[in-house]
């Protein structure tokens, strides 16, 4: 497994205020994805003069934003496998998020802290 890239990731269920705020900070739009589960989540990724990265994600779900890391991997299903077996769990048992262009799912580390894990389908 190759990690390919690596940013923050903001899960909200307000989106477009926290868009907003990395907009004036001076972060671009980059790619807008809308058919995560069936059109009810956007993701935003974004990217500033300096070369640095967020992605900026809905849910509905949640209860309080939460900061997750959003780690791009070239195979899905091995980092997957790695990091259940270093004691993370999926939340959504065993529930990953098929896309037309990618495969992802949030994992959590017995610790607490979120790993966002996914292999872009090209």
């Amino acid at each position: 497994m190759k990690i390919t890239g690596f940013c923050p990731l903001i899960v909200t269920k307000d989106p477009d205020s926290v868009v907003a705020l990395f907009e004036a900070l001076g972060f671009e739009r980059k790619h807008t994805k809308e058919d995560i589960e069936g059109g009810a989540n956007i993701n935003y990724s974004m990217k500033d003069a300096n070369g640095n990265r967020i992605n900026i994600a809905s849910s509905q779900t949640m209860e309080r934003d939460m900061t997750s890391m959003s780690v791009n991997v070239d195979n899905f299903q091995e980092a997957y496998d790695f990091l259940i077996s270093k004691g993370f769990v999926n939340p959504r048992g065993d529930k990953v998020t098929d896309t037309s262009s990618s495969r992802a799912t949030m994992l959590i580390a017995p610790s607490g802290f979120p790993i966002t894990i996914t292999e872009h389908i090209k």
